[in-house]
């Protein structure tokens, strides 16, 4: 899972704005921010979900509940990965939190945390699949009214409002780094 989506947000906004410009060790310290991500979910017991084909897993997605309880290990994990990506990636991350915060729904809901898929599985439906299951998960799930997402990728805004989803809000991170907020009502 963590491989898959690795590859999948190797040059993505965010992860590039988190981790610095600069980072001296760049792909090693995606791995670790992403397994943070995979580890989370882990650890709170969400959904992680994966495509395979023959043996192989091409795309996968991990998704939370904004209400969800972390357990002690998971800050104690939290707090290892920040010392070692140091307290400027921390800082950017929170950052980043922060300008996404206000446009909370506040109907409940789960988050498509993050959705990806290999470059070699792309435009074969994979993703589709993926978003399509999440979709249902929260339409059978009598405690969810509809999902969240965010995109740093101005080319994702089409596909989403495509799929149902209405923008919420919008923020400026930093130069460079949009993020939009996103719901999809059941």
């Amino acid at each position: 899972m963590v491989a898959v989506l690795h590859e999948s947000f190797f040059d993505y906004p965010v992860m590039r704005f988190v981790l610095g410009a600069d980072a001296p060790d760049y792909d090693n310290q995606l791995a670790t921010l992403i397994n943070l991500f995979v580890m989370a979910r882990v650890l709170r017991q969400e959904t992680l979900l994966g495509v395979g084909d023959a043996g192989h897993l091409q795309g996968a997605a991990v998704v939370s509940r904004p209400d969800g309880v972390s357990p002690p290990e998971l800050g104690r994990f939290r707090e290892r990965v920040w010392e070692e990506l140091g307290d400027a990636a921390r800082e950017r991350y929170e950052a980043f939190g922060a300008a996404w915060a206000p446009f909370q729904v506040d109907a409940p809901h789960i988050h498509l945390n993050m959705i990806g898929v290999r470059r070699t599985a792309q435009g074969t439906g994979v993703g589709r699949i993926l978003i399509d299951h999440v979709h249902l998960m929260s339409r059978v799930d009598p405690q969810s009214e509809g999902v969240t997402l965010t995109t740093e990728d101005a080319a994702n805004l089409p596909l989403y409002e495509h799929l149902g989803y209405e923008l919420v809000g919008q923020a400026t991170v930093a130069p460079g780094l949009t993020t939009w907020a996103f719901y999809r009502p059941d």
